[in-house]
């Protein structure tokens, strides 16, 4: 993504009738656009991102005569669901975006250049010359979605976690009978009949190794970490259920984040294929009820939402705490402006300060719009441009 370039100021002079030698008048450049990121409560993934992955802002307008300002560019904003992350390629946190409303711009436009009438002196009083408008920032950003739910389903591949959240909620993710049918997490809610509301979120599922990045479950654990609670759904028409739900604790364990120490439901499913009623004897201080039910019959479901919502009171509505952070802000500090600077003059461009040598100063006097045949001044050397 690319902001905006800033524009340069304007080279005028004042020309009035009656006015033989009017001054300096040319405007300073408008500001470049920036890119900018928003969370959005209404959404729900980045799947908006997936067609288009390549930002431009706009850019500054110049000066103009009569002191007039250019125009600043239009910003760009990327609007993302709440609990959005911004990435750098080197794996460093930029933004956390963790309430409904947050800003954060990932690439800021550059500086309007100063008109020559800001140049304008008792000793020089006829400026040749406007500054050039800043470069704008440029960001390669990896945006990553934790998302925000009450409950999150766990468990090995074809548990049926899929077919449980149809049950419980009005999510209508792909259902199959293999494994790995879901292949990006799914965000479903739970109504009770007084009207109140919780959000459910499916994984896909998770396998031994998930937590080195074996099989699909390593990108999705991260889900798992804002979840209030975890739904460990085990296939109970298996014979080690026991087995199954220790195989997905060490995994939950080795990833860390605190999903070990998580409270979990255990969801016995798949009641339907057994003849005797399911047992589960697992006595860990976590596990804060074991349920019995069937998402393909309907068993159990209204007895586990019932469930849900004593054990999960809806969250309170945020109260706005002036010293609470919208975001959390892991930005370096930007690097400090450049020692030197770009003019346009009357012939060409000049360069004053800490100049760059060789390809850097070129590429820098093309982006301030350097033609073939202007003269270019840098320190005490002149030359025309080729």
């Amino acid at each position: 993504m690319l902001a905006g370039r800033g524009g340069d100021g304007g080279l005028s002079f004042r020309r009035e009738k009656h006015v033989p030698r009017g001054g300096p008048d040319g405007g300073d450049g408008g500001r470049g656009g920036d890119i900018v990121v928003v969370s959005n409560a209404d959404l729900r993934d980045l799947s908006a991102f997936r067609a288009k992955t390549r930002f431009k802002a706009g850019s500054g307008g110049p000066g103009r005569g009569a002191r007039k300002h250019g125009a600043d560019g239009e910003s760009v904003e990327l609007h993302v669901p709440v609990g959005t992350q911004a990435w750098s390629p080197a794996g460093e946190l930029i933004a956390d975006l963790v309430t409904a409303g947050a800003r954060v711009v990932l690439a800021k436009g550059g500086h309007g250049g100063r008109g020559n009438a800001r140049f304008a002196t008792a000793t020089r009083q006829t400026p040749r010359f406007a500054e050039v408008g800043d470069p704008p920032e440029e960001a390669e950003v990896e945006l990553r979605l934790k998302l925000l739910a009450d409950a999150a389903l766990a468990g090995l591949p074809n548990a049926g976690k899929s077919s449980l959240l149809r049950r419980l909620s009005n999510a209508k993710p792909k259902v199959a009978e293999y494994p790995f049918t879901t292949l990006a997490p799914v965000l479903g809610t739970v109504e009770s009949p007084d009207g109140a509301q919780l959000t459910v979120a499916d994984v896909p599922g998770l396998i031994e190794g998930a937590s080195e990045g074996i099989g699909l479950g390593h990108e999705f654990l991260a889900h798992l970490e804002r979840a209030r609670l975890l739904l460990h759904v085990i296939d109970a028409s298996e014979d080690d259920v026991e087995e199954r739900f220790h195989t997905i604790d060490r995994e939950l364990a080795l990833y860390g984040a605190g999903l070990d120490e998580r409270s979990q439901a255990i969801v016995l499913n798949k009641v339907d294929l057994i003849v005797d009623a399911p047992t589960f004897h697992v006595d860990d201080p976590r596990i804060v009820g074991v349920h019995a039910v069937s998402a393909a019959t309907g068993e159990g479901i209204e007895a586990l939402k019932r469930w849900l919502f004593s054990a999960l009171p809806a969250a309170p509505e945020a109260v706005e705490e002036p010293e609470l952070p919208e975001f959390r802000f892991y930005r370096p500090q930007a690097p400090a402006r450049r020692g030197y600077r770009i003019y346009r003059t009357d012939r060409g461009f000049k360069v004053t300060g800490d100049a760059p040598k060789g390809q850097e100063l070129e590429a820098a006097l093309r982006a301030a719009g350097v033609r073939k045949g202007q003269d270019v001044e840098v320190g005490d050397e002149s030359f025309e441009w080729q």
